[in-house]
C-alpha cells in the first residue's frame, strides 16, 4: 500500500510551492523553513548537511541572504507514492537583471528530493547540482549584467 496518495503528495508540493513562492517574494525565507519536521534532514551538495528545522532555517536565510528574492520555477516533477517521495528539477533563478540576449532570467538546474512527512510538513531534502560548472558562471554571467548582491556570502560552499 502507497505510503500517500498521489493526491496528497501533489497538495504536499502545493504547500510547498506556496511558501517557497511566499519567502522569494518577500525575502524571508524563514517561511519556507516552516515547512520542515523538527528532526528533518537537509542535504545540499554544495553546502554539506543540516540536520533539524533551526539548522535548516539558519542555512536558508543566510545563503539567501545575498540574493533573498530568487525564484526556483520547477521545470518537471515525479511522484513516488510508496516512499513519500516528490522529485523534481528547477532552475535556480536568480532576480534581475535578466540576460540581455534571452530575456529570461539567469539560472542553473538544479535537481530536489522531498519526502513527505504528512501534514504539510517535510522529513527530508536533497539538493543536487554541480557548483563548479553550473553556479559559478551563472553567478559571474548574472554579475557583468549588473546584478549584485544585497549582502556579502554569508554561507561558504564546503564543496565545490
Amino acid at each position: 500500500m502507497a505510503r500517500f496518495t498521489r493526491a496528497e503528495l501533489e497538495q504536499a508540493l502545493a504547500i510547498y510551492n506556496a511558501a517557497r513562492d511566499a519567502a522569494s517574494s518577500s525575502g524571508d525565507w524563514r517561511i519556507w523553513a516552516e515547512l520542515f519536521t523538527d528532526d528533518a534532514h537537509y542535504v545540499e551538495h554544495a553546502y554539506g548537511e543540516m540536520h533539524g528545522r533551526q539548522a535548516i532555517c539558519d542555512w536558508i536565510t543566510g545563503v539567501m541572504a545575498p540574493f533573498p528574492k530568487m525564484t526556483f520555477p520547477q521545470d518537471w516533477v515525479c511522484f513516488d507514492e510508496d516512499n513519500g517521495a516528490i522529485v523534481f528539477q528547477c532552475q535556480n533563478a536568480f532576480p534581475e537583471p535578466f540576460d540581455a540576449a534571452t530575456g529570461k532570467p539567469f539560472s542553473f538546474p538544479n535537481w530536489t528530493r522531498l519526502i513527505y512527512a504528512g501534514n504539510g510538513k517535510f522529513s527530508s531534502e536533497e539538493d543536487i547540482y554541480n557548483p563548479a560548472r553550473d553556479s559559478r558562471n551563472t553567478v559571474r554571467n548574472w554579475i557583468a549584467a549588473g546584478g549584485r548582491f544585497l549582502t556579502p556570502e554569508q554561507v561558504k560552499m564546503r564543496h565545490h
